[in-house]
């Protein structure tokens, strides 16, 4: 492995770039079965509109779960062997998975590799954050995650383009060539050299259920899991399910699932770049995260009451604005490694964003109960995010500020 590097002045580092290039080819392969659901289990035999949406949902929890098991895989391995150990094991995996994607003809092999491929998502943006973070000055880490998140959300936009214009497995294929492709950049890249100087010492790294012996430290942890659910809840549930909570809400017309994916993650690339540089501008994360989950909360509400009996353009234009009000993506990963020393930075960084992801797996029984006991999708879905974004809300009022902490430390 190449010699660290001192950190440097500028926010356009090969670190920093590199890491935007992989979240964006990240976030093009874990949005990729949303836009391409209903096209790939009509072609697999799947046609009935509720089966769509039952066995949608189903594979949407296995490669949530995927990204739940590969949190804690790449996070242990990021703080014990490196971050770039992750950055090239990571995209390695879901690649190749993808690929695979393209050639299935069964629901139990879509199934299968939709969980490999979310072991392998996993790793990418906590190990790519963590890396930026250490690397730049505590001034400017905030500028750096705001550029990785920008390019990368981006990545789903391409992903619309690609599933649409060349088909569903055409798309994979694309995907993961793209993976495997950005591989040969990474070797430009340097070992972060916090990691390097903690790794000769004597301190226990990696230790996961660390995370659990603490009381301080388990409530900090929960604390920052509960910031990143209610993204989940919108993508995983109001977005992915677009298409019936259109019907739901008596549209005008039609509305694609895959269209609403495209416009939410287009508002996303505005969110993530406005939360990042407020979040610079005000020297405050927790201000930043709170004033976007307030904007969420009205989003939220406009998307389920305000476009009822709407035009499809009406509801994709919520789709944007909604998309933009939950841009904290890469600021509630910055928190996550802000929070932790070197030894469990990875760990922290890596596990929540994919917990938080990973959340959709309960968000889906709870949001099916609620709707069947409450008479519908809609109230379902309304009380769901509510209690979501109040959670999380009390989440960041209670935890410490991290804006220039000083990250060269390690947890006892």
């Amino acid at each position: 492995m190449p010699a660290s590097l001192p950190p440097k002045t500028t926010v356009f580092t090969a670190a920093v770039i590199v890491a935007a290039l992989g979240y964006f080819v990240d976030i093009y392969d874990l949005i990729l079965f949303s836009i391409v659901r209903v096209a790939s289990l009509n072609e697999l035999g799947i046609t009935d509109a509720k089966a769509v949406t039952d066995r949608g949902l189903f594979l949407i929890n296995m490669q949530m779960g995927g990204m739940l098991l590969g949190g804690i895989l790449w996070g242990v391995l990021g703080d014990k062997k490196g971050r770039l150990s992750v950055l090239f094991g990571s995209i390695l995996l879901y690649s190749l998975a993808n690929i695979a994607n393209g050639f299935v003809t069964t629901i139990d092999q879509y199934a299968w590799l939709r969980l490999i491929a979310g072991i392998g998502l996993a790793g990418e943006l906590g190990a790519g954050i963590t890396l930026v973070s250490e690397s730049l000055p505590k001034e400017k880490r905030g500028y750096g995650t705001m550029i990785v998140a920008t390019i990368g959300v981006s990545g789903a936009l391409l992903g619309y383009w690609v599933g649409n214009r060349f088909g569903w497995r055409n798309a994979y294929f694309v995907g993961g060539g793209l993976g495997l492709a950005l591989l040969l950049l990474r070797v430009s890249v340097f070992e972060s050299g916090m990691f390097q100087q903690q790794a000769q010492s004597d301190v226990a790294r990696g230790n996961f259920l660390s995370l659990f012996t603490n009381a301080a430290r388990l409530s900090k942890y929960l604390r920052i899991l509960l910031i990143g659910v209610p993204l989940w809840f919108v993508v995983g549930i109001l977005v992915t399910l677009a298409p019936e909570f259109g019907r739901a809400l008596g549209l005008t017309g039609e509305v694609t699932a895959g269209l609403a994916v495209f416009w939410c993650y287009f508002g996303l690339v505005f969110g993530d770049f406005f939360s990042g540089a407020l979040s610079q501008i005000w020297h405050s994360r927790n201000k930043a995260l709170q004033v976007f989950l307030v904007f969420c909360a009205v989003l939220v509400g406009t998307y389920l009451f305000g476009v009822k009996d709407a035009s499809p353009t009406a509801f994709y234009t919520v789709c944007f604005v909604l998309g933009v009000s939950v841009g904290f993506w890469a600021l509630f990963v910055t928190v996550a490694a802000e929070q932790f020393g070197t030894n469990l930075r990875a760990t922290v960084a890596t596990t929540a964003p994919n917990f938080a992801r990973g959340a959709v797996v309960g968000l889906v029984p709870a949001f099916k109960y609620l709707s069947g006991a409450l008479g519908g999708i809609v109230p379902g879905a309304a009380v769901l995010g509510g209690l979501s974004l109040l959670v999380a809300f009390w989440a960041v009022r209670t935890l410490p500020e991290s804006y220039g902490k000083d990250l060269d430390y390690v947890e006892e």
